[in-house]
């Protein structure tokens, strides 16, 4: 059991090296560094599309690194 969840462990961790690496960058300039981003403060909008669908996929992704992590040190404890 304990091999199963840490090559499931493995297995999730490259997903979510993968998952991030694949999400679109967020470009930013040298002048919004400079002026703390003020002027994208009303230029937010919600994430649509690929992006949207990455950024699900990686809070999962996350989620699940994080349980199997937890039940590792369960079992590895008893």
């Amino acid at each position: 059991m304990y091999n199963t969840l840490l090559t499931l462990l493995l297995i999730v961790s490259v997903l979510i090296v993968i998952a991030v690496l694949m999400q679109p960058a967020k470009n930013d300039n040298a002048a919004s560094a400079l002026s703390g981003g003020a002027s994208d403060l009303f230029s937010k909008q919600k994430p649509r599309g690929f992006e949207a669908f990455m950024q699900r996929v990686t809070a999962v992704l996350g989620v699940l690194f994080f349980v199997l992590a937890l039940a590792l040190v369960y079992i590895s404890s008893h």
